[in-house]
This record gives structure tokens, C-alpha cells and sequence, in this order.
């Protein structure tokens, strides 16, 4: 008969690897509250009810159905594409856009609390006319974003000429 031996480890060899490893695992639970906590994406969320990084999506959400936007121009409120069938600005076949002019890291540093239940964002844009991937420029303009906490609610309105 053969006899097999297993070498059996005390255990003390491994404590200091073990140790280490549990210091390791709290310090990183740390780091990754300390991110979560302060992401500049995500800090307004408790204090206006939504996340800077939610606002800016609803924001960029509204600019997809252009021709409903307000249209603020020379103190009147219009829809835009109202404004731009009565001004003939349009070809054939095309549709309007609404682009930003902006950098992302302008945009994420644009967004400002208007009061304690809302927050804001002023962005330059170009309104185009695009047909494809073909875009001519019609005009720059502004657009002002919103979200009322009370309404739970995001509003777009650009601005020409102020």
C-alpha cells in the first residue's frame, strides 16, 4: 500500500495576504462612494429632483422634434417651424434641425441651479435646414432649457437676437 502525504498549511503564511486583500476591498467601497457621491453628472439629483446628466439627455431630446420648439424672436413667441414655412426658409424635401455649437465639457459646465427647484441651461445652437446628411445653416440662436422640480417637467425655448 502507498501512503500519500498532504501538506497541511498552519494558516499564518496566508493571514498577511488575507489582510491585505480586506484592507484593499474597503479602501476601494471608499473611493467608489467618495466618485458616486460628488460625480458632477449626478450631484443635483437629490437637490432638483433630477441628475445633471438626465437634464442634458431631456434637454438634447426635446431638440429632435424642431419644429415644435418656441421660438423667441423680437418678443414674440412662435413655433419655429411655423416661423419657418411663413419665411419660405425651407426647400423642398428638407427638415428642420437643431444643433449645439458647444463643446461637451461647456455643456455640462452650463448647467446652473435657477433656483432651489430648477435648473437651467443656455447653449448656443445653429438652426439648420437638413435634407439627408446635408445641413445649411438658416440661423444662430440660443437655446434656454429648464426643469421645474414642482412640474417635473423639461422646457426648450430658442432664442434669436437678445
Amino acid at each position: 500500500m502507498s501512503e500519500s502525504t498532504v501538506k497541511r498549511s498552519s494558516g499564518n503564511a496566508d493571514l498577511p495576504f488575507l489582510l491585505f486583500l480586506l484592507i484593499l476591498a474597503l479602501l476601494l467601497g471608499v473611493v467608489t462612494a467618495y466618485a458616486i457621491r460628488y460625480n458632477p453628472l449626478y450631484s443635483d439629483r437629490d437637490a432638483y429632483g433630477i441628475s445633471k446628466y438626465m437634464f442634458i439627455e431631456q434637454c438634447k431630446e426635446k431638440l429632435h422634434d424642431a419644429s415644435t420648439l418656441d421660438l423667441s424672436m423680437q418678443g414674440q413667441t412662435l413655433k419655429l417651424g411655423e416661423v419657418l414655412q411663413q419665411a419660405n426658409q425651407l426647400r423642398t424635401g428638407e427638415s428642420i434641425g437643431v444643433h449645439t455649437t458647444a463643446a461637451s465639457r461647456d455643456i455640462v459646465g452650463g448647467v446652473q441651479g435657477l433656483d432651489a427647484n430648477m435648473l437651467g441651461l443656455a447653449t448656443p445652437v445653429n438652426i439648420v435646414a437638413q435634407k439627408g446628411t446635408e445641413r445649411r445653416v438658416l440661423a444662430p440662436a440660443s437655446m434656454q432649457c429648464m426643469y421645474d422640480k414642482t412640474k417635473k417637467a423639461t422646457q426648450v425655448q430658442l432664442v434669436i437676437g437678445q
